[in-house]
Parts: structure tokens; C-alpha cells; sequence
């Protein structure tokens, strides 16, 4: 079953009740409802989504970004390398520093390549690129919030914070604000109004004597090619629900996303927990540059957003039924549980982003 609701605008996914993806079956006898296709349904879906990640040029200086400016702390730091890792990145010979950072209930993933270093973000990079990708900040106060960035003079990506118009009842006085971190990644901040957004940002904006401004990440969004076809992976092969969709245009999503002429198909897609993951779909202008093919994971563009299921190994033979695209050769054990999972693996998704799988 998946719900659809009409008031997602902006980058918003709206929070529901997961419920578990009914697979197709070809046993005509079976009922849909039986216990056998629920739990089938269940091993080969996803449970949560777990984190995201970004590949960075300097881990002491992306700390010190994430934390003295959104407010991140850091909960754990390691260094690795073998050949696990290297089967699990898809890249011979690297030592990694993976550090992840955490905001409210949610976790950002650091990750320096030692060795071999990767390439920089393209500088000619737009919006509507498909390697598009960010993470939305829930804020308490889209002023301060804003304060804060100009302080510590961050990169502006948006021309300046955007307020949805009071015309459009379903979504008046939503604020967001694109900018970017050292490295070029793109960040959002969000401000939801009382009545939007996930409830848990309005219970922080409720505490009176809190003064954290940056409250937890809502969502990471993606640019995608075609709506159907992602919809095809996320929802009918992973199990994901699609909670929301929209379509955006107008002055102020072309501030926001800094692209002339912006109109986008925005679905919003929710696992049982964790983030919520988007899709940017522009109608127009629909000259966004494609993935590049020889993308490495770690190329400071490379993000990849962690999945959570019961069994890798049957999510990784479903996946290669329908000919994704694997970055590791294989389900790889994880000596040590050094990253917090005990077997995981890379892939791409139609439009070349990144994903973890992994069993924990």
C-alpha cells in the first residue's frame, strides 16, 4: 500500500506508517496476505535508512565545519584498510578515516581517502546535475540559522533563504536555503511552520530554552532522470513507500535551487525509519550533466546513502536479477564491525548514486 498526499512541497517527505512492500509471486494458491509472502516481503525490503555519507579532502577541517557551524558532534573515528575495504569500496590499495557525526537522532558519515586520493567536485556543477545530492537540515529558526552561515561565510548555493508564498495553502511559510560545505557538497537548511513537516521538528521548536538552532537532518534528495524508473528501484525492488509527491515551479524554487526556469517532480520516499530519501526530477531546464561513468567513491562528488536490511545477501541476489550496477564485486564480511554493521556492499541506482546495503 503506498500513501499519496498532495501538500509535499519544496523538499519535504512526509513521515507515515511504514507498511511491509507485497512482492509479485508467480504461486497463483498463495494469498497475498499469508504469512510466507509477508515475511518474504519482509527479508527482501528495506528496514531503515541509516545515515548518508560524503567522501572529503580533509577530515580535521570537515569536523570543524560540521561542528562548530551546524553543530554536529562527533561520535566515533576510526582508521582502516584491507582488502575487505577495498572490495567493499571497489578501489585497490586505500587506508580510509570514516568519522560520523551526529545531529539530533540522525548520523553523517565522514569519509578522507588516505589513499588514492580522488578527484575535486566539478566546478561547473548545477542543481539539476544528476550527481546532485544534499542532505536537509531541520532547523528551529531559519533568521538565525541563516545568521549563523553568514558568520562563519559559507558558500552560497541559493541566492538567500526562499519562504513559500501564503497562495499556497499547503505549504505557506515553509523557508530553505541551499549552501555548501568546504569541499562544494550541497546542504540544505529547512524550516518547517507549525502543521508541516515531520512533528518531531515541531517538539524541538517547543522547548523553549533550547537553544540549538540546527535540530537533525529530514531528508537526503537526489536528482533523478525519470521519476517512474527510480520509483521502480526504490519502491518496487528495495521496498521503500512513497509518501509524498509535488510539483515545484516559480520564483522561488528557482532562488532556492539557483537554476533558471526550475520546475521539478519532487517524490518523497520513506523506509519503517530513519531518513527520508527524495527524488528532484526537472521537467525543466532538463540539461542536467549525467552521472560521469568512471565516478570513483573516492571523488569528493561521491555520496552514499547507507540502507538497512535482514539479509544482504538476498537484497544483493535480487539486485543482480535486475542488473544493477555493483560497485563492490560482492556481500562483503566486515572484520571487526569496524563501520557497526557485520556485512554490507555498494551499488549504484539508475542514475549512478551511490548506495550501502548493509546487515547489521
Amino acid at each position: 500500500m503506498n500513501l499519496k498526499f498532495q501538500n509535499v512541497i519544496f523538499a519535504i517527505a512526509i513521515t507515515a506508517t511504514g507498511l511491509a512492500v507485497q512482492e509479485p509471486f508467480l504461486l497463483g494458491q498463495i494469498s497475498a496476505r499469508s504469512p510466507f509472502v509477508i515475511a518474504q516481503a519482509e527479508t527482501n525490503s528495506i528496514t531503515a535508512v541509516d545515515s548518508v555519507g560524503i567522501t572529503v579532502s580533509d577530515m580535521d577541517k570537515a569536523i570543524q565545519f560540521y561542528s562548530e557551524v551546524l553543530s554536529f558532534q562527533k561520535i566515533s573515528d576510526v582508521e582502516v584498510l584491507g582488502s575487505e575495504y577495498e572490495r567493499l569500496q571497489g578501489l585497490f590499495g586505500l587506508r580510509l578515516r570514516v568519522v560520523k557525526m551526529r545531529l539530533g537522532t540522525e548520523i553523517l558519515e565522514l569519509t578522507e581517502y588516505l589513499t588514492p586520493k580522488g578527484r575535486p567536485i566539478p566546478v561547473d556543477s548545477h542543481s539539476n546535475d544528476r550527481w546532485f545530492q544534499h542532505i536537509a537540515i531541520a532547523v528551529r529558526d531559519m533568521d538565525k540559522a541563516y545568521e549563523i552561515l553568514r558568520k562563519y561565510k559559507v558558500q552560497h548555493a541559493s541566492t538567500a533563504p526562499q519562504r513559500i508564498p501564503d497562495t499556497n495553502k499547503a505549504a505557506a511559510g515553509i523557508r530553505a536555503f541551499y549552501f555548501k560545505d568546504p569541499d562544494g557538497h550541497n546542504l540544505e537548511i529547512i524550516y518547517f511552520p507549525k502543521g508541516k513537516g515531520d512533528p518531531k521538528w515541531q517538539e524541538n521548536k517547543g522547548q523553549e530554552n533550547s537553544q540549538q538552532v540546527f535540530l537533525g537532518i529530514d531528508h537526503t534528495a537526489i536528482v533523478v532522470s525519470n521519476t517512474d524508473a527510480s520509483l521502480q528501484f526504490y519502491r518496487d525492488l528495495l521496498g521503500l513507500r512513497l509518501a509524498g509527491e509535488s510539483e515545484n515551479f516559480g520564483i522561488e524554487q528557482e532562488h532556492l535551487n539557483n537554476v533558471f526556469g526550475a520546475k521539478l517532480r519532487i517524490s518523497g520516499l520513506r523506509a519503517p525509519s530513519g531518513l527520508g530519501i527524495e527524488f528532484l526530477d526537472y521537467l525543466s531546464p532538463s540539461d542536467g550533466k549525467p552521472f560521469p561513468p568512471d565516478a570513483r567513491p573516492n571523488d569528493l562528488l561521491h555520496w552514499q546513502t547507507t540502507l538497512v536490511v535482514n539479509d544482504a545477501k538476498a537484497i544483493a541476489q535480487k539486485l543482480r536479477s535486475s542488473r544493477t550496477i555493483f560497485i563492490s564485486p560482492d556481500v562483503i564480511e566486515i572484520p571487526y564491525r569496524s563501520f557497526g554493521f557485520k556485512r554490507g556492499f555498494l551499488v549504484r541506482d539508475p542514475d549512478g548514486h551511490a548506495l550501502r546495503i548493509i546487515e547489521k
